[in-house]
């Protein structure tokens, strides 16, 4: 989904900076307005998305998220909690990644709607909830005054995207992409104002990379 690529940047005399791609597609999306910029796309790494969707399976840590606000210099959706990490140690996370400088905080489907309330009351950035359907989970949330849905919901991501922008046609909905540029369009085409999407592993990045330094050596041979 993603590449290495390198870019030329004449006002830095020529210098040159490998950086990690989103696909181009992802920014035909609409775009959700936070903090000032327009956030179409989003990768859960440092690359060249608009912002940072930083979710992962196990509680939320502090020094993750310092580092990922530090290092990222764009903003990050920070994810604060779900089905390990509810009530009072959600709201200390998510009042946590707010004084760290994060661009909105991140809930799971499986998070108990009072602690959405909860989190409404003591943050002042969007909360932004996860959905897997259209249905009255991802409702009872919106309701909490869940301000931003992340669809992810599979090969259901634009059936579920869909429904949900039919239903509620001003809400910011951010959906996964899939593995596809095709993909891609059709999430956008169904409704999604941004898109994530996932690099690639490691060792295969790690690989192209050297692929490229080797045959930029041979070429000095």
């Amino acid at each position: 989904m993603t590449k290495v690529i390198k870019r030329e940047h004449a006002e830095r005399a020529g210098a040159h900076e490998s950086v990690l791609s989103v696909p181009e597609v992802m920014r035909t999306a609409p775009g959700i307005a936070i903090q000032g910029r327009k956030i179409r796309s989003l990768v859960i790494c440092h690359c060249d998305a608009d912002a940072v969707l930083a979710v992962y399976p196990f509680p939320c840590q502090p020094a993750i998220t310092q580092a990922l606000v530090a290092a990222s210099q764009r903003p990050v959706f920070n994810g604060v909690g779900g089905s390990i990490t509810q009530g009072e140690r959600c709201v200390e996370a998510a009042l946590h990644s707010e004084m760290s400088g994060v661009a909105a905080v991140v809930v799971n489907t499986s998070i108990p709607v009072e602690s959405i309330s909860a989190l409404v009351e003591k943050v002042a950035v969007p909360v932004c909830v996860t959905a897997c359907a259209a249905d009255d989970v991802v409702r009872r949330q919106i309701a909490a005054g869940g301000s931003v849905v992340n669809v992810a919901a599979g090969s259901r991501t634009p059936q579920v995207v869909e429904a949900l922008r039919r239903e509620y046609p001003d809400l910011p909905i951010i959906a996964t992409g899939g593995p596809t540029d095709d993909a891609i369009r059709a999430t956008i085409a169904a409704g999604a104002d941004a898109v994530s999407g996932t690099p690639p592993a490691i060792a295969d990045l790690e690989r192209e990379v050297m692929e490229k330094a080797r045959r930029l050596a041979a070429e000095l041979l």
